[in-house]
């Protein structure tokens, strides 16, 4: 655990009231002021030639990094300080890697599938992150990341898997609390879980799908699954967002199908999640359309209308900013159902267009275009 300024001040002269009180030796005005730069790491505990051994040695503790990063041909592996992902943050995704066995016939064709697969979610694009090469005596060319297996073995990793799944979570639960809250070297490397083909996809699925969560830094699969691997990916790119950075894309209008001046038009915030979503509707719509998204921080609708990110008065500027009424004839503006209490609001603020209610959901919006 972290020393905070005033836990490392507890322990220094000014505040038993003793001899070198505010000496200055260590180049700060006052111990408080030393304290609150040393739990910054802003000075040295060296500084203060007045440090008790019982601080030192807190301090010293404090400072081990709870769980080690090992890094394999640039992938990174480990690296949590945290339990929970809103303490701070989580550092490294959870890699996903295949074997493949060089002694099995149809390796190649394995490769292949590896490299050609890829996700692109939330302006992310994903790939395999490791192949693990089994019997492998020569050198394997692939656009992927890959290590011998013989090489994996010696790295500094922890092998969580147990007999069964609950032993499985239990250990992976009990090796990050014991690496995070006791910082105890025996369990501060990453740890990994390995599947073997034998086990059901869907049993595969939901186990990976934990073990993401509680907390393996590494699941190796010896069967390679295209859909398995998105919907793991997909999991995994939620859970390691970090919760303190909002994802935003820039505010702008943007087309979609080829639009004209007679297309429909869209609004919304610039929340990646919430633009993502309706962006991938809009693109299958196989129809010309404008989305006009309004600046947000990176807030989805509602939380940005709460937090007054989103006001009548911010929508028109973003219309005027890019010279919308300029662009089109068609003078309907399409908002976002969950925003259907500013409809009025809206219309009073941006005259030169008619605001019309649509969908609380961006599945939906297919069937109400239909019906516009």
């Amino acid at each position: 655990m972290e020393l905070s300024g005033l836990q490392i001040f507890k322990y220094l002269p000014a505040a038993k009231k003793a001899e070198h009180t505010n000496c200055k030796q260590c180049k700060c005005p006052t111990c408080m002021a030393f304290a609150l730069k040393l739990a910054k790491n802003q000075v040295k505990i060296s500084d203060c030639p007045y440090v008790p051994d019982e601080l030192k040695e807190k301090f010293e503790q404090a400072q081990k990094l709870p769980q080690k990063t090992v890094e394999i041909n640039g992938l990174k592996a480990g690296g949590e300080n945290v339990l929970y992902r809103h303490e701070k943050t989580f550092v490294n995704p959870t890699a996903l890697a295949v074997v493949v066995d060089v002694a099995k016939t149809g390796y190649e064709e394995k490769i292949k599938r590896l490299e050609n697969f890829e996700i692109t979610r939330v302006n992310e694009t994903f790939k395999v992150d490791l192949i693990i090469l089994r019997n492998c005596n020569r050198d394997i060319k692939t656009s992927l990341r890959c290590i011998k297996e013989e090489d994996f073995l010696k790295l500094p990793l922890i092998n969580a898997g147990k007999e069964d799944f609950n032993a499985t979570a239990k250990n992976l639960i009990n090796i990050r609390k014991k690496a995070i809250q006791e910082k105890d070297d025996k369990f501060s490397d990453p740890t990994y879980v390995y599947f073997k083909s034998s086990l059901d996809i869907y049993e595969v699925c939901a186990q990976a799908s934990f073990y993401i969560c509680k907390y393996a830094n590494m699941l190796i699969f010896e069967d390679f699954d295209e859909a398995l691997f998105s919907t793991l990916i997909t999991l995994r790119q939620n859970i390691f967002t970090d919760p303190q950075k909002p994802l935003q894309v820039e505010p702008k209008i943007y087309e979609f199908n080829n639009p004209d001046e007679n297309s429909i038009i869209f609004m919304t915030t610039n929340f990646a999640l919430t633009f993502f979503a309706v962006a991938n509707e809009l693109e299958n719509l196989n129809v010309p359309s404008y989305l006009v998204v309004t600046p947000a921080d990176g807030m989805s609708v509602l939380t940005a209308w709460s937090a007054e990110k989103f006001t009548a008065q911010m929508a028109a500027k973003t219309i005027k900013k890019f010279g919308l009424a300029e662009r089109v004839k068609n003078r309907k503006i399409i908002i976002p159902g969950l925003l259907a209490h500013m409809q009025k609001e809206l219309q009073d603020e941006i005259e030169d267009f008619e605001i019309v209610v649509g969908t609380r959901e961006a599945y939906e919006i297919s069937d109400f275009v239909k019906n516009l």
